[in-house]
């Protein structure tokens, strides 16, 4: 197909894009069950105990039997990293780069599969799912081609102007040794195979932890580079609690460098850690959002109600970029409200598999109570629920985590306009003034992503004043969401972001290296 899949360009997909997901649909599922094992120094590797796990589609579909990692399974990965590191370091920049690609290769080849095991463990729909996974082999060929492209970030410097002799001067970026992945559960393979690929590329060797909910796709990812033929030990893979596994990775001492992706609590508590010991390591965070978006009353009010649907709640707002707080000029905000109520109506709500649905479950049962709880919130605090609210138990729906789209309009005193959910809920303010608009959209310790619906006079005026890493303007496919490798870069500011650059960006791959100055007399 010349079809080409991203974020932006998933909502009228070929129609056989929808076969072949169903083909790998039948596929994987037909390999449900089986005993997932560590990945380590090259081989699979039993653990002392298993964990089983179901889909959030429906409980009773078992998805397999996955190891749970030790501290000495922990031990033993780092060991290996560190052994693999030497040789992994010196390969030449073309071929660790083109064994980065091949693992793309591979990936691209699975990709229907891949997804097809997402949409069954996270719970998102096809086409969520198909674009995680093509998301991933991006990552790989994008890291690929901008480190060849870069030399390697070696750069010749002036000579010392010296008389009687030649001082050459080199600027070489090295890597720092093992470095540690730790992914999280909504995108439990870009956010895993991105850091990946990019610590691979330039040249450290990894050890990456899935979270606990999704181990399944952290392996899915470890057998895409151990078939590309990557060195025993260069790529690792343990799976396991954040409390038990995740702690002894961070404390490890041959822990080089930490990539994390979660909580803001538990990021701010790695980046404290990894800046105590005999010296600083470096710790690329991303630690979520509550991210904002602005109406005007000269903004296309259609296009905002689908690009606001679209980010609140696609993937049950599972994303760190999700929509959160929607504020919306008063003059508008009543037909804007109907419009965003008619698209909600218009959402098929169940079993992710099925076409036709275009929200499946969140992703287990703490989020399933923590949408109550946050309904019951919002109603004990004046707010109004425009549309949603209720948890769905009905038919087959009651053994899945199946909830409604919420839509609530609140008073600015609600204690929930600060918190992230991570839920298909967004609140909605009336607001009179632009400039309070943006102040409130700027009232936030975090700062991922933001949107704008208004007249394109007004955008630069939107980009100049918000505080966050990416930004949209008057976007349908998606208010704050949709970010893709080579095209926009990801990464927030304040409290989303721990280094102010951005995944896929021209400055992420300098952050899993240091810079070593050469200088040799002749």
């Amino acid at each position: 197909m010349s079809f080409r899949l991203t974020y932006a360009t998933m909502f009228n997909p070929p129609e056989a894009m929808h076969q072949r997901f169903d083909e790998a649909m039948a596929r994987v599922s037909a390999g449900l069950g089986q005993c997932h094992e560590l990945f380590i120094d090259g081989e699979d590797c039993e653990a002392a105990d298993y964990a089983r796990r179901s889909s959030p589609i429906d409980s009773e579909l078992v998805l397999g039997d996955f190891a749970l990692a030790t501290a000495e399974d922990v031990d033993t990965a780092m060991a290996a990293a560190s052994a693999a590191f030497p040789a992994w370091r010196a390969l030449p920049v073309a071929e660790r780069a083109r064994l980065v690609r091949k693992v793309g290769d591979l990936m691209e080849e699975r990709v229907y599969d891949l997804a097809a095991a997402l949409t069954l463990e996270v719970g998102k729909n096809r086409m969520e799912a198909l674009g995680e996974a093509q998301e991933t082999v991006d990552f790989f060929h994008h890291y690929a081609d901008d480190y060849e492209q870069h030399a390697g970030y070696e750069n010749a410097l002036p000579n010392d102007p010296l008389e009687g002799m030649v001082s050459r001067n080199r600027s070489v970026m090295r890597p720092h040794g093992v470095w540690v992945v730790i992914a999280p559960f909504n995108f439990p393979l870009a956010l895993a195979g991105g850091p990946v690929a990019a610590a691979l590329v330039t040249g450290n060797t990894v050890v990456c932890k899935a979270a606990s909910d999704t181990p399944w796709s952290g392996r899915l990812l470890a057998d895409c580079i151990r078939d590309a033929g990557l060195p025993a030990g260069v790529f690792n893979y343990v799976s396991g609690s954040g409390r038990d596994v995740g702690d002894a990775l961070v404390r490890h001492p041959l822990t080089a460098g930490i990539t994390f992706t979660g909580s803001v609590g538990v990021g701010m508590q790695l980046l404290q850690k990894m800046a105590t010991g005999p010296w600083p390591r470096p710790c690329i965070a991303e630690m979520g959002g509550k991210n904002p978006c602005i109406v005007t009353e000269h903004a296309d009010l259609e296009r905002a109600a689908a690009g606001i649907v679209r980010s609140a709640f696609g993937m049950g707002g599972q994303k760190c970029s999700a929509l959160s707080r929607l504020y919306v000029h008063e003059s508008v905000a009543s037909e804007l409200i109907e419009r965003v109520q008619e698209k909600i109506a218009a959402i098929r709500i169940g079993d992710a598999r099925e076409r036709e649905n275009w929200l499946g479950p969140v992703v287990n049962t703490g989020a399933y109570d923590h949408y109550a709880q946050y309904i019951a919130l919002l109603k004990a605090g004046g707010a109004k629920l425009v549309s949603g609210g209720s948890q769905l138990r009905e038919g087959d729906l009651a053994r899945g985590y199946y909830v409604e789209p919420v839509l609530a309009e609140a008073p600015l005193s609600h204690p929930l306009w600060k918190q992230e959910m991570f839920l298909p809920i967004v609140m909605l303010h009336r607001y009179r003034d632009r400039t309070e608009a943006m102040r409130l959209a700027n009232d936030t310790d975090m700062g991922l992503t933001a949107g704008f619906y208004g007249s394109a006079d007004e955008v630069a005026w939107f980009q100049e004043h918000i505080e966050a890493g990416v930004t949209y303007a008057n976007r349908p496919q998606g208010a704050t969401t949709g970010a893709w490798p080579g095209y926009q870069p990801f990464g927030g500011w304040k409290g989303s972001g721990s280094t102010g650059k951005a995944i896929a960006s021209f400055y992420y791959l300098q952050q899993y290296l240091r810079e070593q100055s050469r200088t040799v007399v002749e």
